[in-house]
């Protein structure tokens, strides 16, 4: 009987490789290679479309760098931090409503900006009219015509010397690397301005509540938690909001 398990085994073994190379999966078609696709030019190169889609995720992620350093949104997010920190609210606003505050506030005044530089350069540009240069050099003009009307002469020169630049015959003449830095300490200072003459009228209150406190003998008793109410009401009563907003769109030149 066990003389006879060799035999057994080696019939199963021939009925079975007929089955297993049946069930074997087919060896998979070799697919072409994908052409090679030239989207654009840079200069006399051709530039591919991972290097072009490449190129295009980097400037996307800078987008967000690009909104807080070259327009009105710097000043205007610190005046409303400020403002915030004056009225002595904790976190209300919440930092959500501050920063759309701030980035619909952006919006109105940067309009006018960006109306000049689609009409004058990158609008023209996607018709096939010019060149990438050239709509560069007519896009970026209204924005480089805005951060100079904010940028502080002294900004401007400490910069310059900075970069080894003694002086600039024109504004056309000024870098755009020490026109960004300029204007962004500019802004910092401006803000932080504007923010002290919001908090003026916030302290004296605090002061009063907090002499009438100590002359009633109530010392206790925090400050700042009695004068919360009078704050707000002091703010709501003159339209704070309004004012705020309406004074950091004027400020802008």
């Amino acid at each position: 009987m066990f003389r006879r398990w060799p035999i057994a085994l080696s019939g199963l073994l021939l009925f079975a490789l007929p089955l297993l190379s049946l069930a074997a999966p087919a060896a998979a078609p070799q697919l072409p290679a994908l052409p090679d696709i030239t989207v654009a030019n840079i200069g006399e190169q051709p530039v591919s479309l991972p290097l072009q889609t490449l190129l295009v995720m980097t400037a996307i992620t800078l987008i967000p760098s690009m909104l807080l350093v070259l327009t009105a949104f710097t000043r205007i997010i610190i005046v409303l931090g400020l403002l915030r920190q004056a009225l002595g609210t904790g976190q209300t606003p919440s930092n959500q409503v501050l920063v759309g505050l701030a980035l619909f506030l952006t919006a109105l005044v940067m309009t006018p900006v960006w109306e000049q530089a689609w009409s004058a350069g990158f609008g023209p540009y996607l018709n096939g009219e010019i060149d990438f240069r050239a709509a560069w050099t007519l896009g970026s003009e209204p924005l480089r015509n805005f951060m100079l009307a904010q940028v502080r002469e002294t900004d401007l020169m400490t910069f310059a010397g900075l970069a080894g630049h003694d002086t600039y015959s024109g504004p056309a003449d000024v870098p755009f690397q020490v026109l960004v830095a300029s204007f962004v300490t500019s802004e910092l200072k401006t803000a932080f301005e504007i923010g002290f003459l919001i908090f003026i009228p916030f302290i004296i209150i605090d002061l009063v509540v907090a002499s009438v406190l100590m002359s009633m003998g109530m010392m206790m008793l925090s400050p700042m938690l009695v004068s919360a109410p009078f704050k707000i009401l002091l703010f709501v009563l003159v339209d704070g909001w309004v004012l705020t907003v309406g004074t950091l769109a004027a400020s802008f030149n």
